[in-house]
């Protein structure tokens, strides 16, 4: 009777520490792909991800928004240095950005305070009137260590944070506060790049709209087996524009003239980068970059985003002919996405709606 007691006391033991830690259970859950890579059979499922590793480091091009409130030249300026960075990296990073750094801390201590709490608390907590399945971790897709994202996430609509201000946290009110003016900032880009292209309606006002638009707020535990598991899968974003607020431990890289770069942290800037929508609509003059998120042995990593993502049924066309890709609505593109996921564990994107020249 008293061996049966210890054993169940320690059984009690482990759940209770499996139920406090706040990391999830990436090892249980995908347990038949890390015993492959330790017998050594992952290589056969593997996609092909031979420019594992990165060559260089590199500093996106910076832009001073401050240059916005200049005189005529100045901003003429500023938005010829956004398109170009647009035309030319898909990336850039943005400076005088009218996000106040109290935000962006307060920001990241509420985000940090939230993926301090238990694992099994973020999977069930019903106080965060958040929508059901806001948060996310892993990847239910993977079928080799490659296409498993070693992260945890909320993806939280614009409206759900509005919402919540009518029971108001420190969290929910300094979301609010972050989500208005990163809103604000998207809007003023997304205009910015369709006057360059000759266009000076409020489209993306009109078809954009707060529950439309998402904050996602990733953290990135630090991973034993690093880098052989990514902390975000390789990918495009499938929006018009993201707004990315980093923390100090880097881990974001992109695609440039074929090879990986790491992008250099920059903690007085946010990154911008152009999504696959915003690609299609410019008729491919702005570019939507492969990029990824790679993961740390020792460290962990925060980093919060915003998404600039119109109505389900909002129809996607180039702005002018001839067009590169077909038209399409972004359920047609979402749905396309999640089968390519769901089929070969990772997305094809743009190239399934290109036009055929046959």
């Amino acid at each position: 009777m008293v061996k049966s007691t210890n054993f169940s006391q320690q059984a009690n033991q482990k759940i209770s520490r499996e139920e406090e830690s706040a990391d999830p259970p990436f090892e249980e859950t995908y347990k038949k792909l890390f015993d492959e890579i330790r017998i050594g059979k992952a290589t056969s499922k593997m996609r092909n991800y031979q420019n594992l590793f990165v060559v260089e480091e590199c500093e996106l091009p910076l832009i001073n928004l401050e240059l916005l409130k200049g005189r005529e030249f100045e901003r003429e300026e500023c938005k010829r240095m956004i398109a170009q960075a647009s035309q030319e990296w898909g990336f850039f990073q943005v400076v005088n950005h009218g996000i106040s750094q109290d935000v962006l801390l307060k920001m990241r201590k509420e985000q940090m305070k939230l993926f301090k709490k238990p694992f099994h608390e973020k999977m069930n907590d019903k106080q965060l009137n958040f929508s059901a399945g806001s948060y996310r971790w892993g990847t239910p897709s993977a079928t080799c260590l490659q296409q498993l994202s070693w992260s945890e996430a909320f993806h939280v609509p614009l409206t759900d944070i509005s919402n919540s201000i009518h029971h108001p946290t420190t969290l929910s009110s300094t979301m609010e506060q972050f989500a208005t003016t990163v809103s604000e900032l998207a809007h003023n880009l997304a205009r910015i790049l369709s006057e360059r292209m000759g266009y000076k309606s409020k489209y993306f006002r009109e078809i954009c709209l707060p529950h439309t638009c998402y904050v996602r707020m990733n953290r990135y535990p630090a991973c034993p087996i690093s880098p052989q598991v990514f902390g975000l899968m390789p990918h495009t974003d499938s929006d018009f524009l993201t707004i990315l607020h980093q923390d100090e431990i880097g881990g974001l890289q992109l695609v440039r003239d074929g090879k990986w770069i790491s992008v250099k942290p920059n903690p007085e800037a946010l990154i911008i980068n152009i999504g696959d929508l915003f690609q299609a609509w410019s008729n491919g003059v702005y570019k939507s970059v492969e990029h990824r998120v790679v993961t740390n042995k020792a460290k962990e990593r925060f980093s919060t985003a915003f998404f600039l993502c119109p109505s389900y049924d909002t129809e996607i066309r180039s702005c002018f002919e001839p067009s590169v890709y077909k038209r399409f609505t972004f359920r047609e593109f979402r749905q396309q996405v999640q089968e390519d996921v769901k089929k070969y564990g990772y997305k094809v994107g743009l190239p399934r709606f290109l036009v055929s020249t046959h």
